[in-house]
């Protein structure tokens, strides 16, 4: 090679070099890229949550694309619609962990999509992050491939109860479909209520029904002080107009998954709402995670599960930078090591890579709160928040 080629491929090679640090991160990144998924519900009864949670999953992953992806390569999202719908939700996580082969997936809302979808998880080693609160789903065998940033049932009934009581309901009666958590639901009501000198009546009822007109004849006739309506949206809608059709004037409760703006809307009555409470796990408002949220969604008052996915998708990307492998199993190993544990203090990946990169140990505060996890997947703690509506709009009455 003569002196002049030497001296040209020196400078292109100089030239090559430059280019590459000056393009975006992003490109840089090499490797095949690693595959995460949202399986959200897009449709159905979770409709009017699902595509916010997997925007707030989305754009935590461009960020981290942006600042150069992990452990050198580029992060790939695919996004599933479990149609609120167990059958459906299985048909999704067959195609994410066998055609697409992702390592993790995150955003499972209803407790039955999820108790569907967690054996095929744990099977297959891909780690599942949910939002769902049955107490039944962490007492699957899951072999540590589920955790979950929604409070349990019997966390969350048991504050519903001690709220009740706290506004004077001694007497309430549940009014509740067929799901993973009924029966959680029903017992754990109960003896809250009796503890504080209080008593329940409950019935199941069938979801898909026009009107609930002899089920809530049966609940009037317990004679109650508050009714707990503790369905999905379509059917809460049928139950509150014919509660009011039976001039009942007690308390009315629901969760706010349910309970929503939608809700108010649907029934398209003032009068049929007024004064109906609704309660839910507080996202951390105030934390700058929860403010990177409500920049994301473009909302005020990010719901609970957006936070909470929000929170799945830096865990994950955490977990896989600390363990420097992106298998569901290094995921499952390592997520705990980033959340709780003490270690420095970040609020979403792109900081907390970094940090784990120069050998720091970092604990991750979220969108949803501290996200610290028993042995069986349970979030420790929460806060929640009680809201009720008055002139057609939910109004916070405290979050404790």
């Amino acid at each position: 090679m003569t002196d002049r080629s030497i001296r040209m491929t020196r400078r292109a090679a100089l030239v090559a070099g430059t280019a590459a640090l000056a393009m975006p991160a992003v490109v840089r990144a090499q490797g095949d890229p690693i595959k995460l998924a949202t399986l959200t519900p897009l449709t159905g009864a979770g409709g009017p949550y699902g595509p916010v949670m997997a925007k707030a999953a989305a754009a935590v992953i461009e960020d981290v694309n942006k600042a150069g992806g992990v452990l050198g390569r580029r992060v790939q999202l695919v996004s599933e619609d479990d149609q609120t719908n167990p059958e459906a939700g299985v048909r999704a996580a067959r195609k994410l962990i066998d055609v697409d082969k992702v390592s993790a997936i995150v955003g499972t809302w209803a407790s039955s999509v999820t108790t569907a979808v967690a054996p095929l998880c744990w099977e297959s080693k891909t780690m599942l992050c949910t939002v769902s609160g049955a107490d039944s789903i962490t007492q699957l065998p899951h072999q540590g491939y589920l955790i979950r940033t929604q409070p349990n049932s019997t966390l969350q009934i048991s504050r519903v109860g001690e709220f009740l009581l706290s506004i004077g309901a001694k007497r309430v009666f549940q009014m509740i479909p067929q799901t993973p958590f009924t029966q959680t639901s029903i017992k754990t009501l109960e003896a809250t209520l009796k503890k504080g000198g209080g008593d329940q009546g409950s019935l199941i009822y069938d979801d898909k029904k026009p009107t609930y007109r002899t089920e809530v004849d049966q609940a009037l006739r317990f004679n109650p002080d508050a009714i707990f309506a503790a369905g999905y949206t379509p059917d809460t809608v049928v139950l509150l107009k014919d509660l009011y059709r039976a001039g009942f004037k007690g308390k009315v409760i629901g969760l706010a998954y349910s309970i929503n703006q939608k809700l108010i809307d649907q029934v398209g009555q003032a009068e049929v709402v007024e004064g109906v409470h609704t309660f839910a796990p507080s996202p951390a408002e105030g934390a700058t995670a929860y403010d990177r949220v409500k920049k994301i969604v473009g909302m005020e008052n990010p719901d609970p599960y957006t936070c909470q996915v929000y929170d799945h998708a830096n865990l994950v990307l955490m977990a896989i930078a600390a363990a420097k492998d992106a298998t569901g199993t290094a995921i499952r190993d390592s997520v705990r090591k980033i959340s709780q544990g003490g270690g420095k203090t970040v609020d979403n990946a792109v900081d907390g890579i970094k940090a784990i990169a120069a050998g720091e140990k970092v604990d991750y505060i979220g969108a949803s709160g501290p996200c610290d996890f028993d042995d069986k997947g349970d979030i420790i703690d929460c806060k929640f928040r009680y809201e009720q509506i008055k002139a057609n709009k939910l109004t916070l009455l405290k979050i404790a």
